[in-house]
């Protein structure tokens, strides 16, 4: 897919639009975003994006503004996801509402691929409930911050829908195959658990970014100093505030669930990744059930297109992410599962499975997936162009390491477990949770020669 397209219009804001949804503030050099609709857990609307997108294109020019922040109002979230209720009901409206519920995602997508291409340092708060459309506000920022109130989901399949807001980019690019986990079974990662998963890059506690704040708007940069020397002072500066990790949550994805994540979530299918769950035994086998009572739940639909969706995701780049997303977003738009699941899941509040069409795996053919993904002859959404695009993160060094970067040194062979730990506690600055993290992936993943070189053997069992 082409990633040369025109720049889309600059959103106005339109008859309806809520005055106060998003609050912006200047302190100093921070620049503020505040998701002001605490009530509805501050979750997304066309309003909120068509005021953030030319704001941020306004302090993008600017020489003034040096860090933008965006936060949630309130103690309970960040943000709980986009409207879709308001979406469902415009696709019972006949071609016009579905056609104003593929302009909001369009919009969305615009968004998020601007803040993923943002030149300036972005810093997400994800305090408190962070979930679909809020992911897509704070998963693509160089710098993401959790708390003991963060709770992060993809739930689209229980909506009969699929991780969007850029998950196509993110969740593939997790360790192993939790990316794929997460996007079919809507796990919840609470607090800590974030970061370690490395969906957030760091944690500190609530109490503290209010003064995390107004020391951030106290830096002052170089003219000349570029983004990553700028992160970096950032990092340093949030890590004042760290407090350490907490002790009475353990790593959840980690040991034996991590390792029967890999097994059962690597397949090509979901009838295979169905066939591994059954095939669990041991100290997973609990867990395997639970997942398959949580996936013989969700849509049969969105579980087929999600799972393509992490693999094929692998290779776009970020442009190419939104524009394939929106054409997914699109299909779905035209698909009766969307309507089904958010009335049942969000409307109704039905404790019931929805009435799924169609109901079962067996009947959701390959031709049906590949409708979501067919882009031939269809124009391609446009994009604010902020910087370059890019097949990974540029600034993963920020987070706790990822498996591959600890597989690789490991294969250089020729050290042991402790110098490994070191190695990587040194290069992180002694960043709380890298030596946690490091030892969890040696200890699951490696075995100890008779040298006492650490071995990789990959995932055992």
């Amino acid at each position: 897919m082409s990633t040369r397209a025109q720049e889309p219009p600059m959103p106005q804001e339109e008859p309806g639009d809520e005055p106060d949804d998003v609050l912006f503030n200047t302190i100093y050099g921070v620049r503020t975003i505040e998701l002001n609709r605490p009530k509805k857990l501050n979750s997304l609307n066309g309003s909120m994006a068509r005021k953030i997108i030319p704001r941020l294109k306004e302090w993008q020019k600017s020489q003034l503004a040096n860090i933008i922040i965006i936060a949630g109002a309130g103690p309970k979230a960040f943000c709980a996801g986009g409207d879709v209720a308001a979406l469902a009901k415009y696709n019972t409206e006949g071609p016009e509402g579905v056609a104003r519920s593929k302009a909001y995602f369009g919009l969305e997508y615009q968004l998020d691929h601007l803040i993923a291409t943002y030149p300036k340092p972005y810093v997400a708060y994800m305090d408190g409930i962070t979930m679909g459309g809020g992911v897509g506000l704070s998963a693509h920022a160089p710098i993401r911050i959790a708390t003991e109130r963060t709770m992060f989901a993809m739930p689209e399949t229980t909506i009969g829908f699929f991780p969007d807001v850029g998950a196509s980019f993110f969740l593939p690019r997790l360790d192993g195959h939790i990316g794929a986990y997460l996007a079919l079974t809507s796990e919840r990662l609470m607090g800590v658990n974030a970061y370690y998963a490395g969906v957030a890059t760091h944690y500190i506690d609530s109490s503290s970014l209010g003064a995390l704040t107004a020391r951030l708007s106290e830096l002052v940069f170089n003219d000349y100093a570029k983004i990553d020397e700028r992160l970096a002072t950032i990092d340093a500066t949030i890590e004042e505030f760290g407090t350490g990790l907490p002790h009475d949550q353990p790593m959840l994805l980690a040991g034996e669930l991590r390792s029967a994540i890999d097994r059962c979530f690597c397949h090509e299918n979901v009838e295979q990744i169905i066939q591994a769950l059954k095939s669990e035994t041991g100290s997973t086998q609990e867990w395997a059930q639970k997942t398959l009572k949580t996936l013989s739940e969700r849509s049969p639909t969105s579980m087929k297109v999600a799972l393509r969706q992490m693999k094929l995701g692998r290779s776009w780049d970020i442009s190419d992410t939104f524009r394939r997303e929106y054409h997914i977003a699109s299909r779905f738009m035209e698909h009766p599962d969307f309507v089904t699941g958010v009335s049942a899941k969000l409307i109704e509040r039905s404790s019931g499975i929805p009435k799924w069409s169609p109901p079962r795996l067996e009947d959701v053919s390959p031709a049906d997936v590949d409708s979501f993904f067919e882009v031939e002859g269809k124009s391609p959404l446009p994009l604010f162009r902020a910087a370059a695009d890019g097949k990974d993160y540029k600034y993963g060094y920020l987070a706790l390491p990822k498996e591959v970067e600890i597989r690789k040194l490991v294969l250089e062979g020729g050290k042991s477990m402790g110098k490994i730990v070191d190695a990587f506690v040194e290069r992180r600055n002694g960043k709380p949770g890298v030596r946690e993290k490091v030892e969890e992936v040696l200890t699951r993943m490696c075995e100890v020669n008779g040298s006492g070189e650490v071995v990789w053997v990959g995932n055992r069992r």
